[in-house]
C-alpha cells in the first residue's frame, strides 16, 4: 500500500468502486471486487490498516479511541457539475476509562503490544471467517493459533469449570454428578441424530427433532430436558447467547430451538476440525488486525490500488439529479467512481434524489445497543496450564440485575507456549464484552467481571494478589493496565453508497460477513462474491503449535 504525501496525486484518477477504510467489511468488499475484475481505489486517512478492526500498540489505541470525535454540523457547497457535502466524523467510542499501575514496565513494552479494538474476537474452525479465508486464498497470509480453553463462571462456588463440549470432556469433568453426564449425553446425540438425520434428507422422523419444537424457544426445550446448571453452559457457552433466555421481560432476542441446533451444530463441526487445534476456536497471530490486512493484501494481489494517510473530506454530488460521482481529497485532488464504500467513521446527509435503478434507496436495520469493552493487562493467567482460554459470565451469575452475558479472552503473550506474540511473553491480556443499553450499565457488568477475576497490585508489588477464598485458594492475576470504553453498534446502509459495519456484539464474524456479502450483492447482483477458490481444503490454514 503507498503512503504517499498529501500532495502527491492519484493515477488513475476514475474507477468502478472507491473504498474508504481498511477495516474487515471494507477490506472483503476491496478484494471481492478486484476478485471480478472492477477497478477498486481503497484510501485510509490513518498511517496502518485496520480502521476499527485494527490491532493497536497501547499508545496507538489510546489515540485512535480519542481521534472519534463528536460530529460537527455539514457543510455543502456547489461548484461547477457538483455540489460537495462534507463528510463529518462519528463519535463512536466514548466513556473512555484508563488505568496503569505500572507505567514504568509498560512504558519499556509499550510498543510490542498489539491490542484488538474490537474485541473479545475468535474464530469458530468451522465458521464463515474460516470459510471466506480458505475460500478467498487469504489464508497464506495468515497464521492462527488454538484457543484451547472453554470456561464458564460458577456462581456457585465463585470459579471457573471448565465447559464439557465433547465426550472426553464430559468423562473428565468432576463438577457433574453421574446423573448431569449422563444427561448431557443423550442429549449431545439427539443433537447428532437430528443433525445426520436432516442431513442425509431421511424420512425418518423418530431421529428428528418435529417441527413444532424447532419452532419453540430454546430455553424450554432445554428446561424439560436438562437440569439448570447444564441448560447456562448449552445456553451462554456452547450456544452463545446474549440474553437472559428465562425472563422474557429483559430478553430482547429469543433464540428459537431451530437456530440453537444450528450454533450447537457450528461448536461441534468446530472441535477437532484441524488438527493441531484440540478446541473449537482459534485467533490469529499478531491480533485480529492481521485478517484485515490479509484481505487488503489479497485486494492488491487482484489490482486494487491503496493509498495511507490521505483523508477524503467532501463528497461530490451531481447538481441536477444529485447521484453520487467522486470523492475529494484534503489534498483538494477530485477522484471519480460508479460506487462508494464508507467505513462507519464518516456520516453525510444526502441530497433528495431517486436512486439508481439497480441500487434500490433502503437501509439495513438500525441497532440502537451498545457493546461495552474492556481490556486488561496481567502477569498470570487465570488457569495456571492454559495460555489462551474464553470465559462466559452467564446472565444473573455476578449480580442478580446482569441481563446479558459477559464475555472474556485470555491471551498468552509472547510466541513459546502457545502465545500469539500480541505483547511481551512475561504477560497475558484480557478483553471484556458485553451488550448494554448504556455506558453505566456498561460499565457496571464489565467491573464485576473484571472484579471476579483479578486484583490490583499491593504496596507497588506487581507479583502480589489476593486470594480467592475457595477450597483450591486460587490466586487472582495482577493487573497491571486496564482500558474501558463503550462502543456504539452501527449497521450497514446502502442508498447512494454504502456505509459498512462496526464490530458487533459477537464473538465471531458471521453476522458481520452475511452483511458485508449483502452489500457486495447489492453493488453487483450479477459478480459472484469471491468467484475464485484455490484454497478450499484446510490445508489452505496454517496453525501454529
Amino acid at each position: 500500500m503507498s503512503e504517499s504525501p498529501f500532495d502527491d496525486p492519484i493515477e488513475p484518477t476514475s474507477f468502478d468502486l472507491i473504498v474508504i477504510g481498511t477495516g474487515l467489511p471494507e477490506s472483503v468488499i476491496a478484494a471481492a471486487a478486484s476478485t471480478s475484475g472492477k477497478t477498486v481505489l481503497q484510501l485510509d486517512p490513518n498511517d496502518s490498516y485496520g480502521s476499527h478492526f485494527a490491532s493497536h500498540t497501547l499508545d496507538d489505541l489510546t489515540c485512535f479511541l480519542n481521534s472519534h470525535a463528536p460530529s460537527t454540523a455539514s457543510v455543502t457547497t456547489s461548484e461547477g457539475d457538483y455540489t460537495t457535502l462534507d463528510l463529518n466524523p462519528r463519535s463512536l467510542y466514548s466513556h473512555i476509562e484508563t488505568a496503569n499501575y505500572a507505567p514504568e514496565i509498560l512504558a519499556e513494552h509499550s510498543r510490542r503490544f498489539l491490542i484488538d479494538i474490537g474485541g473479545p474476537r475468535v474464530l469458530f474452525c468451522a465458521d464463515k471467517a474460516i470459510e471466506l479465508i480458505l475460500k478467498s486464498g487469504v489464508g497464506s497470509y495468515l497464521n492462527f493459533k488454538a484457543v484451547d480453553g472453554n470456561l464458564i463462571w460458577d456462581e456457585s462456588s465463585g470459579g471457573l469449570c471448565n465447559v464439557p463440549d465433547s465426550r472426553a470432556a464430559i468423562f473428565k469433568d468432576k463438577s457433574l454428578s453421574l446423573k448431569e453426564k449422563n444427561q448431557l449425553m443423550r442429549f449431545f446425540k439427539l443433537v447428532q441424530q437430528h443433525l445426520a438425520a436432516a442431513s442425509d434428507g431421511e424420512d425418518n422422523e423418530s431421529s428428528k427433532i418435529s417441527e413444532e419444537d424447532l419452532e419453540t424457544p430454546f430455553v424450554d426445550f432445554l428446561t424439560t430436558r436438562l437440569p439448570h446448571k447444564i441448560k447456562s453452559i448449552i445456553l451462554y457457552s456452547i450456544a452463545m447467547v446474549d440474553y437472559d433466555q428465562d425472563n422474557s421481560k429483559v430478553c430482547k432476542s429469543i433464540l428459537k430451538t431451530r437456530d440453537g441446533i444450528s450454533r450447537l451444530a457450528l461448536y461441534q463441526k468446530s472441535v477437532g476440525r484441524f488438527p493441531d487445534a484440540n478446541g473449537a476456536f482459534l485467533y490469529p497471530m499478531y491480533g485480529h488486525g492481521e485478517l484485515s490486512q490479509a484481505f487488503c493484501r489479497r485486494a492488491a494481489v487482484k489490482g486494487c490500488l491503496q493509498v495511507l494517510r490521505r483523508p477524503v473530506i467532501s463528497l461530490l454530488m451531481d447538481k441536477d439529479s444529485g447521484q453520487y460521482k467522486g470523492v475529494r481529497l484534503v489534498s483538494g485532488q477530485d477522484l471519480f467512481s460508479h460506487r462508494l464504500v464508507m467505513d462507519p467513521t464518516f456520516t453525510v446527509p444526502l441530497p433528495p434524489a431517486s436512486s439508481p435503478p439497480d441500487l434500490p434507496k433502503e437501509s439495513l436495520k438500525g441497532d440502537k445497543r451498545k457493546v461495552a469493552r474492556g481490556i486488561c493487562i496481567t502477569t498470570r493467567s487465570l488457569k495456571p496450564d492454559i495460555s489462551n482460554l474464553l470465559l462466559v459470565y452467564p446472565p444473573r451469575s455476578l449480580f442478580s440485575e446482569q441481563d446479558t452475558s459477559v464475555r472474556a479472552i485470555q491471551i498468552r503473550g509472547g510466541t513459546d507456549g502457545g502465545g500469539l506474540a500480541v505483547c511481551p511473553s512475561s504477560m497475558f491480556v484480557l478483553y471484556f464484552s458485553a451488550l448494554c443499553d448504556d455506558a453505566e450499565q456498561g460499565k457496571r457488568l464489565l467491573h464485576a467481571a473484571m472484579n471476579a477475576l483479578l486484583t490490583l497490585p499491593v504496596s507497588g508489588n506487581l507479583e502480589s494478589g489476593s486470594t480467592v477464598q475457595s477450597e483450591d485458594a486460587v490466586l487472582k492475576p495482577t493487573l497491571l493496565w486496564s482500558m474501558l470504553y463503550i462502543q456504539e453498534i452501527t449497521t450497514g446502509q446502502y442508498e447512494h453508497l454504502i456505509s459498512t459495519l462496526m464490530p458487533d456484539g459477537n464473538l465471531n464474524y458471521d453476522d458481520l460477513l452475511d452483511e458485508t456479502v449483502l452489500l457486495f450483492q447489492k453493488m453487483y447482483p450479477d459478480e459472484a462474491f469471491f468467484p475464485e477458490t484455490p484454497s478450499e481444503d484446510i490445508e489452505g490454514l496454517s496453525l501454529e503449535d
